[in-house]
């Protein structure tokens, strides 16, 4: 189940501080630089974000023997690289930030660079993929022929994303999903889609994509259009689906292209189809920019540190079961995780080969619990629950109930809380409809939530 992102890699590096005052040379803000940041880009921070979720990832590319390729690679550290050599300066782009907002950016060997070389370690690595993304920065690796012959071959059986770059080449003929933005959209269809450049943004995605979906004979393409989220269209039924995204404040978009195509890969290789993939991708990104974005990525962990853990539910579940493992999943709303908590997940995950914790979503738990909750956002929740050692996975969901997340897991064991003990569980029909069984585990009635909130009130 290794993801192998293909692609060129770049030095990111941002400088921070906060901007009080402006020049006396120029009407230009002064920025007291007080961090300084430095971090894979191009496809090295989609291989960053999979494999700080958690997941086996390979990172095909070409290195640079510079200061800022050793940088680079330190900045790839729990990445498994396959890398080949390149005989040009390693591409910097520097970020200037006041506050969380850019100022400017300063590129240094970007321009254009003759086709690399491939290795047969590189092709080897691409072999061995379940998943793959392309991240095209425009550097030449993806026109590399041998490496397109190899992910044409693949392409029938293995879910290729492909992120493209007006710089680069034309995606290989059968990925599953292309994801330009709009911009790059239009640079691609040329003259063909100059007619559509002033339509509304879901029009106007349909349209191109349309044009894209012929000259790049993928199986689909998703234009992204930024804060109205994307438009899916399928070479199957050519019938134009938006994806809306939900509203972010946030003012640099930086990374969520990347965000955005290692989710497709992560939710098509969990076995989704594409549309609910899309989905599931545009509000991830979304999610990633309203955390920060890649201001808020955490530094890269050695891999004596990395837990190799995962938030994908559905990959985890299908591999234990091909392993001869049972699959065990509760849920519930977890706003203050306390001692009691803690000995009931713990009870479940001893029932089986891993726990999956089904979450309620903030929105689920505002209608719920009412206006004052959820104390805790969704990603929090999921973060301190992912700490544990007995949860294994965690997946969100909307919905009033779980059950509309079980019937996608399907776990063999559902497991409450032993204040069920003397009444049927509502999800046991469910359950039991494919073979599954409910338990319950002691409850700890003097440890709850709703007790805990009360206390932290009259103590503030």
């Amino acid at each position: 189940m290794r993801i192998v992102v293909v692609g060129d890699v770049l030095l990111d590096v941002d400088l921070s501080g906060d901007a009080t005052r402006l020049s006396p040379d120029a009407p230009v803000p002064v920025v007291d630089v007080t961090g300084v940041k430095r971090r894979a880009g191009g496809a090295g921070l989609v291989a960053r974000m999979l494999a700080g979720d958690g997941w086996p990832v390979t990172l095909v590319t070409v290195l640079a023997d510079d200061d800022a390729g050793r940088q680079l690679e330190a900045a790839l550290a729990g990445v498994r690289l396959a890398a080949g050599p390149s005989s040009f300066p390693t591409p910097v782009k520097t970020r200037v930030r006041a506050g969380t907002h850019p100022v400017v950016r300063f590129d240094q060997g970007c321009g254009r660079v003759p086709v690399p070389d491939v290795t047969p370690a590189m092709l080897r690595a691409v072999e061995k993929a379940s998943a793959i993304i392309v991240a095209d920065y425009g550097r030449g690796l993806a026109a590399n022929p041998q490496l397109r012959e190899l992910l044409a071959r693949l392409a029938e059986d293995v879910p290729i994303v492909w992120d493209p770059h007006p710089a680069g080449a034309a995606p290989v003929p059968g990925v599953a999903v292309v994801t330009p933005n709009l911009a790059e959209a239009h640079k691609a269809a040329g003259s063909l889609g100059d007619g559509f450049a002033g339509a509304a943004s879901a029009d106007g995605a349909a349209k191109v994509a349309g044009i894209l979906l012929d000259q790049w004979g993928s199986r689909a393409v998703l234009v992204t259009t930024g804060e109205h989220g994307a438009t899916l269209l399928r070479q199957r039924d050519r019938v134009p689906r938006p994806v809306p995204a939900p509203r972010v404040e946030q003012a640099d978009p930086c990374g969520a292209g990347d965000r955005l195509a290692a989710s497709l890969a992560v939710h098509l290789l969990a076995g989704r189809d594409l549309e609910d993939s899309a989905v599931l991708a545009v509000h991830e990104a979304a999610d990633f920019l309203a955390a920060g974005g890649v201001a808020s990525l955490p530094e890269p962990a050695g891999p004596a540190k990395r837990r190799h853990r995962t938030t994908e539910p559905l990959l985890l579940a299908r591999s234990v079961r091909e392993n001869g493992g049972k699959v065990v999943a509760t849920g519930g709303c977890f706003d203050l995780l306390h001692a009691g908590h803690v000995r009931s997940l713990t009870a479940a995950r001893e029932l089986g080969d891993c726990l999956v914790v089904c979450l309620n979503s903030d929105a689920s738990v505002h209608r719920l619990k009412g206006e004052q909750r959820p104390i805790m956002n969704q990603q929090d929740r999921a973060e301190l629950l992912l700490a544990l050692e007995c949860v294994d996975a965690v997946m969100i969901f909307d919905e009033d109930t779980p059950e509309a997340a079980l019937e996608r897991l399907r776990p063999d064991i559902w497991v409450k809380g032993g204040d069920y003990k003397n009444a049927r569980l509502p999800e046991a029909e469910l359950v039991e409809s494919w073979g599954g069984r409910c338990v319950t585990v002691p409850y700890h009635p003097a440890r709850s939530t709703t007790g805990l909130a009360e206390a932290l009130g009259k103590v503030s």
